[in-house]
């Protein structure tokens, strides 16, 4: 039985019941008119959102009529009642929240709809005072929209007029109710309202408050303070969630992390991934692999048959860049691998797993810095990928999606050969892991030359064809993005590279199809570029 209490009598009803209080009102009326008229919500409502409901003739019972008590204390204090809140809160199949609510005369309510006082706005006036700031810090609105999130098992949470559309189609398709699934959709925007709103308010309050962290770092718990930033002079510290990501990886010895560390370690981590990475072991479809990055980008990459294999291979392809570097094994370390680790300088190791003989003889190294990551760590990270800009983040996909060679087109008049399409595949897996603008040189499942980060494609591509040197004959080329002009083709050619790939799309793709064609080369177009700056 539903109960809308007015002083200290009951108005029985079978009715839902919303609770709608807005500070935009941006099709507040269309909306309580569908709830209303067409699934038989009654309204309950309070200040401006009442006025402006009963202006357009719904009836709409006030927050204070069901409370009994007005709103004090200049409006601060007005949906702040436990016949609000218990009406939200109130577990449908808990008998004691029934009980509760039956002695207590509190009506169940099903629908909230509530956003919060412009605080954004008011701040951002230049001539806004201390005082007009805090009087628009929200308190009733964020105890709803919290409490309606929380019990989303049972009640239907609105805080944005960009949600009403799709809200009434679900109602008009499930009876007159909010599905499950969509409840919890709006629960999880109302978490995130509620918390930008809160950033909002602890940034404004730092400009005049001494504070040892940015504005953004309040949801995320410090790991540790490192041994210092980018350069000795710069402080850092580490902000991760626990069992997530980096936070979930284990140091089994070395040195302290720096932050140059990590963000190696990630973009070692990243490039490995390409190959499959376990510490249950690999499939069948996947090879062990080894990665060695210096700066951010991968200086020495390989697949073996074992990862010992892999990783000599790996430090193989530029053993000169591999000095000082970290490395990625996507397999358990064994002993074998161990000892190749132990043969020059290396800052980090990173693995899914080692085995004791493998620690024993890495414990000999005792300053390298030696991480183990599961696999469950990694997935806990979730799909975004976040950094910082000056006072903002930019977040995005992560560039993780599965490569499909089977979706990539031939170019030219020859197609690859069995091995160079198995080369080709194993460069593009690679070369979206380097600066753009990216080249890579690869051959028989090993790097040979890496060109990262330069202003123009030939640019890079001399990079990468000088460092393979005598071992280019016969290799292959992986472009991140388009060839602008034929003069890259003609460069790698003249170098002894057989087949080249890019993604394609340049106006001038013609003039590097013809260019392979007229060297005897085969091109394959891939359709997706892999930009990382």
């Amino acid at each position: 039985m539903r109960r809308l209490a007015e002083d200290s009598s009951y108005v029985v009803s079978m009715a839902p019941v919303a609770l709608l209080s807005v500070s935009d009102k941006t099709g507040i009326v269309p909306l309580a008119e569908a709830l209303h008229r067409v699934h038989g919500y009654q309204l309950l409502s309070s200040g401006g959102t009442a006025k402006v409901l009963e202006t357009a003739g719904l009836p709409v019972t006030r927050v204070s009529e069901l409370t009994g008590a007005p709103e004090i204390l200049g409006g601060r204090v007005k949906t702040l009642h436990p016949r609000v809140h218990g009406g939200i809160l109130a577990k449908r199949n808990d008998a004691s929240h029934q009980a509760d609510l039956e002695q207590q005369n509190i009506a169940l309510i099903d629908v909230v709809v509530v956003n919060l006082y412009p605080f954004r706005e008011t701040v951002s006036k230049p001539d806004v005072t201390w005082e007009q700031a805090i009087e628009n810090i929200d308190i009733g609105g964020p105890a709803m929209v919290r409490a309606a999130a929380k019990n989303h098992a049972d009640v239907a949470v609105l805080t944005s007029p960009s949600q009403y559309d799709s809200v009434l189609a679900a109602l008009q398709n499930s009876a007159g109710r909010v599905p499950p699934e969509l409840r919890r959709q709006l629960a999880l925007e109302a978490f995130q309202h509620t918390a930008a709103y809160d950033t909002a308010i602890s940034t404004w309050m730092a400009k005049d408050v001494e504070v040892a962290d940015g504005p953004w770092l309040g949801a995320v718990p410090q790991r540790q303070t490192l041994r210092y930033g980018e350069n000795p002079h710069q402080n850092a510290r580490w902000y991760s969630q626990p069992r997530q990501g980096w936070g979930g990886a284990i140091q089994l010895q070395g040195k302290e992390l720096s932050t140059n560390n990590l963000l190696d370690l990630e973009a070692a981590l990243a490039t490995v991934r390409e190959f499959g990475y376990g510490q249950g072991g690999l499939t069948p479809a996947q090879q062990p692999a080894a990665v060695v990055v210096k700066h951010t980008n991968p200086c020495g990459v390989a697949v073996g048959t074992a990862v010992s294999a892999a990783l000599t291979r790996a430090l193989d392809a530029d053993r000169v860049s591999a000095f000082g570097g970290i490395i990625a094994i996507n397999g358990e370390v064994d002993a074998p691998a161990a000892r190749e680790l132990t043969s020059l300088f290396l800052e980090c190791v990173v693995s899914p797993g080692y085995t004791p003989e493998a620690r024993e003889i890495l414990a000999g190294k005792a300053k390298l810095r030696l991480l183990e990551l599961s696999t469950d760590a990694i997935d806990a990270a979730g799909p975004d990928y976040v950094r910082s800009i000056l006072g903002g983040l930019l977040v995005q996909d992560l560039d993780d999606q599965l490569i499909t060679p089977e979706s990539w087109s031939v170019a030219t008049q020859r197609p690859p050969s069995p091995q160079e399409r198995q080369d080709l595949e194993f460069a593009w897996r690679l070369v979206r892991h380097v600066r753009s603008n990216a080249i890579v040189v690869a051959k028989s499942g090993q790097s040979l030359g890496v060109g990262a980060g330069q202003m123009n494609r030939v640019g890079s591509a001399r990079i990468a064809l000088d460092a393979a040197g005598e071992h280019v004959k016969g290799a292959v080329l992986a472009s991140d993005g388009f060839f602008p002009f034929d003069d890259t083709v003609r460069l790698a050619a003249s170098h002894g590279i057989t087949a080249v790939i890019h993604p394609g799309g340049s106006m001038r793709d013609s003039d590097s199809i013809k260019a392979c064609d007229e060297l005897g080369m085969s091109m394959l177009l891939t359709g997706r570029r892999h930009f990382l700056h």
